[in-house]
């Protein structure tokens, strides 16, 4: 399946993209209508949404069971959601190279209309399909597509269709103020109701019957609840350099510390309490405690030199998975930080691209 064309990898393309922190903005070449780069800097508050109004932290209960009505903020509604993606529509070329042809994509999820890009290959289909998910990038910011060029561009050029949603409140889809408040569970619903779009769309250069995800850093995290909301829908995933698998790691790394996420995080606070004080609250909105749900095989690739993601979030990510007898393949890279470089980049991109080779064949 795998075509055998040289990389060629686009002048122009930024190696960097970040995940946890605000990822940086690959040159026009890619995106012709991308607006000046932003420098780096943590999660920045979203409006403070009004959705839930309980006074006070919620009690320490156990964590709900497939009989109980699950908080609508946990990972057990994301497995009980029923998912209505579809009207995947192409739109506008932005992008055009000797190998591919890059389009902005909307398509529905729930209510919402979201977009994204969609890179596809020259030549007779149909092809398998890859479904990106970005890391953490200021929405205010943020154009359609950005935050993995390198990835976008190797991979078409390997004979896949790339598409990489932008998530709700990205881009030109609708908006979803309550997003940042429902510690972002929502972008899991995006990919997965864009998986849906793919499998019930009649585009004929998409094989519906071949798809995997790739997610980095704070998209590792949305993958990972992905995987355990609706197993066996993809037949493949990988993640970089992702956020922990527990939301209160990630609350306390990215959330807490956040002055400019200062309403929203008093907001949490007050209705969800503390992870310390609700700890049952915050293992419901993990992917960890759903793990023995994984049925699909996972590549994690970390940098032992991350300091925005430490790699020991990904190591617990592989034990765990490996304790419950998963198909689970681990890849350290000794001195690579959060975005990985050059020749590390090349690796894991190789390696990615063997796997997703091997299963989506």
């Amino acid at each position: 399946m795998r075509r055998s064309i040289a990389l060629v990898v686009t002048t122009g393309l930024l190696a960097l993209v970040a995940g946890c922190t605000e990822e940086r903005t690959p040159t026009a070449a890619t995106s012709p209508t991308a607006p000046p780069a932003s420098s780096a800097a943590p999660p920045t508050a979203a409006t403070s949404p009004s959705v839930r109004t309980t006074p006070s932290p919620r009690p320490t209960t156990p964590s709900p069971t497939p009989s109980e009505k699950p908080d609508p903020i946990s990972v057990r509604a994301l497995i009980e959601k029923d998912y209505n993606g579809d009207k995947l529509k192409l739109g506008r070329v932005i992008n055009r190279t000797d190998d591919y042809t890059t389009r902005i994509v909307t398509y529905r999820s729930e209510k919402l209309t979201v977009s994204g890009v969609m890179l596809v290959p020259d030549g007779k289909g149909p092809f398998p399909v890859l479904v990106l998910n970005h890391g953490y990038i200021n929405p205010d910011t943020y154009f359609p597509g950005q935050g993995m060029p390198r990835e976008h561009d190797y991979l078409a050029r390997q004979g896949y269709v790339v598409f990489h949603t932008d998530y709700r409140g990205h881009a030109s889809g609708d908006d979803d103020p309550d997003v940042d408040y429902e510690l972002r569970l929502p972008y899991a619903v995006d990919t997965i109701n864009a998986v849906y779009a793919v499998k019930r769309s009649k585009l004929d250069f998409l094989d519906g019957d071949r798809v995997g995800w790739l997610g980095r850093s704070m998209g590792g995290n949305v993958t990972l609840n992905a995987l355990v909301a609706q197993p066996n829908l993809v037949d493949a995933a990988v993640i970089y350099a992702s956020t922990s698998s527990l939301a209160a790691q990630n609350w306390k790394q990215f959330y807490r510390a956040s002055d400019d996420r200062r309403s929203v995080n008093r907001k949490i606070e007050r209705t969800y309490g503390l992870p310390e004080d609700s700890p049952a609250f915050w293992k419901a909105a993990s992917p960890k405690t759903y793990f023995d749900r994984v049925d699909d095989p996972l590549m994690v690739h970390h940098g032992t030199a991350d300091d925005t993601c430490p790699i020991s979030w990904s190591a617990d990510i592989v034990e765990t998975l490996e304790k419950k007898g998963k198909d689970v393949t681990f890849h350290r890279y000794s001195g690579a930080g959060h975005t990985f470089e050059g020749a590390t980049w090349q690796r894991a991109i190789e390696r990615t691209t063997d796997f997703f080779d091997e299963h989506l064949d």
